[in-house]
């Protein structure tokens, strides 16, 4: 059915209509175009505060979170960041390799780079990301998978083509995370359904980012889904 399939001309619409909203409430994303291109992105980068306990047998010799683990497990008393659910408070100091940063409450503080393409194989939008410790050090796919939430991660685990991966960025060309996209029309089609019966205004980027983005600790404020704002023509959307 055409309502429940995402062409690009409707990711574009989509992504437009997001934009507006999230300069509205200020939720950081941004358009960035490819030069040379009418290819483009979304884009946003937010810190996130991983809880240690998070962390499992998943760590390697040298590792951004074996380091932090063996910091903890040896009593380590320097805190260098504290973090709230928002924002960074405090001085930050680098340990002396530049790899760890140890949080007050037992926290890992990373900084992610997430980007939302359209894919024209699955006919739907991608969650594209990569992350890195404030010391600029990238991780590792071991230590991303570390960093989900333990009850995504068994989840992803136990479907493995739902999985996180790493292939090279479509738009890029550099090594980017990925949210595989093959079961999109299965858990977007119900709702998208629903929304019809109940003629309701539905954005797929939207509700399907309220989906997928917890997973990788990017949250959707609620305040989106009351500011629906009217149809605009994609063609006006300009890259920041």
């Amino acid at each position: 059915m055409s309502w429940c399939v995402l062409d690009e001309e409707k990711f574009h619409q989509c992504c437009w209509l997001f934009l507006q909203q999230s300069e509205q409430l200020r939720d950081g994303w941004s358009w960035e175009a490819v030069q040379g291109s009418k290819e483009g992105y979304l884009r946003k980068t937010a810190l996130r505060s991983v809880p240690t306990d998070w962390i499992t047998t998943q760590k390697h010799e040298g590792s951004v979170l074996e380091c932090h683990c063996s910091l903890k497990s040896q009593g380590e008393d320097k805190l260098v960041a504290s973090v709230d659910p928002d924002f960074l408070r405090g001085d930050i100091e680098d340990e002396d390799d530049g790899i760890c940063t140890v949080c007050e409450g037992n926290s890992l503080v990373l900084q992610y780079e997430y980007h939302i393409l359209y894919s024209c194989s699955y006919s739907a939008p991608v969650l594209y990301f990569r992350a890195f410790t404030l010391g600029g050090k990238s991780l590792t796919l071991e230590e991303v998978w570390s960093s989900v939430h333990p009850h995504f991660r068994l989840h992803l685990q136990n479907c493995p083509l739902n999985a996180i991966t790493q292939q090279e960025h479509p738009l890029l060309g550099q090594p980017f995370f990925f949210l595989h996209p093959c079961r999109t029309e299965e858990f977007m089609r119900p709702m998208l359904q629903a929304a019809q019966e109940q003629c309701r205004p539905v954005n797929y980027v939207l509700s399907w980012l309220s989906v997928v983005g917890p997973v990788l600790g990017l949250d959707v404020p609620l305040k989106y889904s009351t500011q629906l704002l009217p149809e605009a023509s994609p063609s006006t959307m300009e890259p920041n």
